[in-house]
């Protein structure tokens, strides 16, 4: 198993370019089962989960092609099953549901590993697919689905699912009739994928906006779509900017779809002036500021960015608070923080963060992605050596990033345990 290591206390400084979005992406892959003809995708990142994607679709009936970062996929011959060995190391699988239904009238889609109804929104699909008329058993761990044909529904959601959003977006760009969204999902990565259905032929308008409404067509046309980049995989450099008192220019930098993160970033002191080739960013006075935030579904501030703006606010000049209202279990990475001379008290789902002189070099352990980017932007502003271990986490969501921040003056690199 890998581990990265990090010989910390230098200034990040220089050009990085942001990839594609894997948010964006893993839908859009999937949804690459609606049209007829081929479809060829650029600006995909090259992850684990991709990889992962691409064989769900093999499996499904695709031919698929990676090259560089492009992704050519044209469907052959359709089949209605994902298996478990493969949706139980993903979570995005069940995405493949909505478009199943839609084209062959039936699914079968293992439940995502540990994931029960009602733990997480799976049930919020399903509820919109039988408003639409499909019905559903649970069978031996598979979600078994089954339709006439899938017919446009009025679909008000407890919840701004992002999930539910694209999945419902997918299955009624060609279901039979209208379908309005409510209290859709108004993330940049669901516009990327309304974009690029409508680049497919499909009806849609609204996007972007907490009612979506489709206009179902008979059928999808392939087309050439590039893949929106990384806006979180962006907010972790502004921070590693910040935290290392360097100053970087991001490239491929996707500056409005993070208005809320740069607004606090602002507030605790960073300089983010937009140029002509990327985003420039830096301490703006040399002091960092506590803030106060609270993680919100978009345009709020969002969860995939709480772990390192806490990082930020471990070196600041004051104190500040965190709430996290989207996930449960999102502060794994508080004690690691900690280990490394961090000051943060837990109390529910609010961390209390007080800002020390300097955070040192220490073995930590990431639990999920964003926490594991949280503990690599630490160790670059740590003194001494940090071993970040289970960085497989990290390669599910930042393309080559030792090659990156390598490039732009980190001692970083990867050893095997």
């Amino acid at each position: 198993m890998d581990k990265l290591v990090i010989e910390g206390g230098v200034s990040l400084n220089g050009p990085i370019r942001v990839s594609g979005s894997k948010n964006a992406a893993l839908p859009i892959l999937l949804a690459c089962i609606l049209p007829e003809g081929p479809i060829c995708l650029s600006n995909v990142p090259r992850l684990r989960d991709i990889h992962t994607t691409l064989k769900l679709l093999d499996i499904l009936g695709c031919e698929t092609s990676f090259d560089g970062n492009t992704v050519c996929s044209e469907v052959k011959d359709l089949k209605i099953e994902a298996p478990y060995d493969l949706v139980k190391t993903m979570r995005a699988s069940v995405l493949c549901l909505g478009p199943l239904l839609a084209l062959k009238g039936e699914a079968k889609v293992a439940l995502p590993g540990g994931c029960a109804i009602g733990a997480r929104p799976v049930d919020l699909h399903l509820t919109a697919f039988e408003q639409m008329g499909a019905t559903f058993d649970l069978d031996s761990g598979y979600i078994h689905g089954k339709c006439d044909k899938l017919k446009g529904a009025h679909i008000n959601f407890d919840f701004p699912t992002v999930g539910g959003t694209e999945n419902v977006l997918m299955a009624a760009a060609i279901a039979e009739g209208e379908t309005i969204i409510e209290n859709a999902a108004r993330e940049p990565e669901v516009v990327d994928l309304a974009k690029f259905l409508i680049a497919c032929g499909a009806k849609i308008s609204g996007h972007g906006t907490s009612i979506i409404t489709i206009q179902g067509v008979p059928s999808l046309k392939g087309c050439d779509y590039k893949i929106m980049p990384d806006r979180i995989e962006a907010g972790t450099y502004m921070v590693a900017a910040a935290m290392t008192d360097g100053e970087l220019l991001i490239q491929d930098c996707p500056f409005q779809e993070l208005e809320s993160v740069v607004y606090k970033l602002r507030k605790m002191g960073v300089s983010l002036e937009e140029e002509e080739g990327g985003v420039r960013v830096r301490r703006a006075n040399g002091l960092i500021s506590g803030v106060d935030i609270t993680t919100q579904p978009y345009p709020g501030f969002p969860t995939d960015m709480q772990a390192q703006l806490m990082t930020l606010m471990c070196l600041s000049n004051g104190a500040g608070t965190i709430e996290e209202k989207i996930f449960e279990n999102r502060f794994m990475h508080v004690q690691e923080l900690v280990r490394m001379g961090a000051n943060i008290k837990l109390k529910g789902r609010t961390a209390m963060i007080r800002g020390v002189e300097k955070m040192t070099g220490a073995p930590v352990m990431a639990s999920d992605l964003r926490a594991s980017a949280s503990l690599v932007v630490a160790g670059l502003a740590a003194h001494g050596r940090t071993d970040v271990q289970r960085i497989y986490h990290l390669d599910r969501g930042y393309e080559k990033l030792e090659d990156k921040l390598s490039a732009v003056g980190a001692r970083v690199w990867r050893e095997q345990e």
